[in-house]
């Protein structure tokens, strides 16, 4: 209908006295446009959530049209057909632009005025928010909160450290400074809630802006970090969250081949160990998102390997099959125990798998420290049992999660991770199978590690116990980890140690300090830190580098593989190695340690050192 409308009307403004040629042309122009029009899909889009897609749509088919119309136009000219003037197809075209979109973007213009007046009723339910950031993730916030008044949110104000967005308006809100009006704003603007709407924002950076916050008391949220969003997947409403710990340690967004690492897992059968445990169950979500065509959970706890199926079922169910030629990997929950050679051996004969992820491990360094035989038929019995059944079944991808505490080890857990690393490598070495090893540092979140630990006191009341003033861990979160891990998988052309790089280590106080300072307490006044000194086996300071291991860059910035790791094997590994799994099945820890002595270079028990 306002395509009939427009174009008469253009022609009777005009040419009024050209009865008959306006009716042809009409007639022609009206034939053109529709013809354009439907086939632009122009009369299927919703225009009550019209956007600027919308208004250049309607651009182009409308400039389409005109084109069309100028060239028929010319011909029926050059036939004689047609004495009107040669502008009539430019503004009968401006003419259809003007109505058709007035009359669309009316629609959308109703309903925000609708939604303002909703807005407005409840505008003193909303807590007010200031946005840091006044980019793409915070303007985007900001539409959001505006279209879901119900989150509870309404934004009053960006803050922004680009000069450049000073004093302008975005979507109706100012841009009021940088970082350091924070405070003020807070203040004069009346503001009850802080979202830090900055995706890739510094750790250091992320710091100094929650501090700011926490001088006034008010909520502060965040978004979460880059890499989180793509690999969760989450939509933006979801994501708004108070700000946690490990985003104070956000560092670059790391930068992983997803493309490689997906189409080496892609129709594969993988089986992960510790499939339950807080590495191997990420593994397990971002290996499922790859496509597998099997996924064996294995592990020794039930209730955990259950969890991480669950959660993947209804990952499955939630997202449904992305399209018609990825097929939904089958879930395969196994529980065994690595030390029982025949159930591990049932296991590879019924699945056949292809790629195996090695994480399962006892890893608390008191416990193992105290439990010696434990840590040996776990760690090193285990990690044998596995490696000579994936070289007999000639698995194609062997992954060995290690850990920096395996270098110069001071405790029984990590001597018996580093004869780990040997039997894996020994095991490349002897069969020309791509199987590798890869070492990192503490895991934020996992279970056991300082944060939860520190939070459970934090509950409670305090204090919060520190080993040593001076202790320092290298720290990675979790997703960041795994995605290393999956990366590793794909460079490595096996036979090597891959080392993530860590960063630079922090110091656990600190860790405590912040945590606390994020729970809304005040260290000292609300929360007092104890120390309670060092554990047996545990150090000052971990250690990324063995002397005699030589490191070299990859084409990661960061994986550091050690070039030599293969030629630090001791000749009576496998002998040694027997012994001490016979010295672990009769408890004599005393022999235990004595053995790791022989087998690992630079293990020595250190006393431990006080707190000042």
């Amino acid at each position: 209908m306002s395509l009939r409308l427009d174009s008469a009307l253009g022609f009777i403004l005009t040419f009024e006295r050209y009865q008959a040629d306006l009716l042809l042309a009409t007639l022609l122009f009206m034939v053109i446009k529709l013809t354009v029009f439907l086939s632009g899909g122009f009369y299927k889009h919703y225009w009550r959530y019209a956007s600027i897609d919308e208004l250049s749509n309607v651009a182009v088919l409308t400039g389409s049209s005109v084109i069309l119309q100028t060239l028929a136009f010319a011909v029926l000219k050059s036939l004689s057909i047609l004495s009107l003037p040669r502008s009539l197809p430019f503004l009968d075209g401006l003419l259809t632009l003007l109505i058709i979109g007035g009359i669309r973007f009316s629609v959308r213009a109703i309903e925000r005025r609708k939604r303002q007046l909703e807005t407005s009723e409840r505008r003193d339910l909303r807590k007010r928010a200031l946005v840091v950031g006044a980019g793409n993730a915070g303007v985007a916030l900001v539409q959001e909160l505006e279209r879901s008044p119900h989150i509870g949110l309404l934004p009053i104000a960006f803050v922004d450290d680009n000069p450049a967005k000073l004093n302008l308006r975005i979507r109706g809100l100012p841009v009021v400074g940088n970082r350091n009006v924070i405070p003020d704003t807070i203040k004069s603007w009346h503001i009850q809630t802080v979202i830090i709407a900055m995706p890739s924002l510094s750790g250091q950076s992320l710091r100094d802006i929650v501090a700011l916050c926490q001088m006034t008391g008010v909520e502060t949220l965040t978004l979460p970090a880059l890499q989180d969003v793509l690999v969760g997947q989450q939509d933006l409403q979801n994501s708004i969250r108070e700000v946690q710990i490990e985003d104070l340690l956000r560092r670059e967004p790391i930068q992983t081949d997803i493309q490689g690492v997906r189409q080496l897992l892609k129709g594969r059968r993988v089986l992960v160990t510790g499939a339950g445990g807080s590495i191997g169950s990420e593994l397990c979500r971002q290996i499922f998102r790859c496509a597998p065509a099997e996924l064996i959970l294995l592990g020794h706890g039930e209730n955990s390997v259950f969890q991480i199926q669950q959660e993947l079922l209804q990952y499955q169910n939630h997202n449904g099959v992305a399209s018609s030629d990825v097929s939904v990997p089958i879930l395969r929950p196994f529980i065994a125990d690595l030390r029982h050679p025949s159930r591990l051996r049932f296991a590879f004969e019924e699945y056949q798998p292809e790629v195996v992820f090695h994480a399962a491990a006892h890893k608390h360094v008191p416990l193992m420290e105290n439990n010696a035989p434990e840590a040996v038929t776990n760690n090193v019995l285990g990690t044998k049992a596995l490696t000579d059944l994936a070289v007999e079944f000639g698995v194609q991808h062997f992954v060995m999660i290690s850990t920096d505490k395996a270098v110069n080890p001071t405790n029984v857990m990590g001597a018996s991770k580093r004869i780990a690393e040997m039997i894996v490598l020994k095991a490349a070495q002897t069969s020309g199978l791509p199987f590798v090893v890869v070492r990192f540092g503490n895991v934020l979140g996992s279970r056991g590690s300082v944060i939860p630990t520190f939070k459970r006191q934090i509950a409670a009341g305090g204090p919060v116990t520190v080993t040593h003033p001076e202790i320092c861990r290298y720290f990675m979160t979790i997703p960041e980890a795994v995605q290393l891990v999956l990366q590793a998988v794909v460079m490595s052309p096996g036979g090597e140690i891959l080392m993530l790089n860590m960063g630079e280590p922090v110091k656990i106080v600190d860790l405590a300090k912040d945590l606390i300072c994020l729970s809304g307490y005040q260290v000292g006044k609300d929360i007092e830190i104890a120390y309670t000194g060092l554990r047996p086996g545990e150090k000052l300071f971990e250690e990324l580098f063995l002397p005699d291991e030589e490191y070299q860059k990859t084409g990661h910035e960061k994986l550091l593989v050690v070039k030599n790791a293969s030629q630090n094997i001791p000749s009576q590994l496998l002998q040694h190695v027997a012994d001490l799994l016979q010295s672990a099945s009769i408890n004599d820890s005393m022999e235990i340690r004595s053995l790791l002595q022989k087998l690992v270079p630079g293990y020595q028990t250190k006393t431990p050192v006080s707190p000042r």
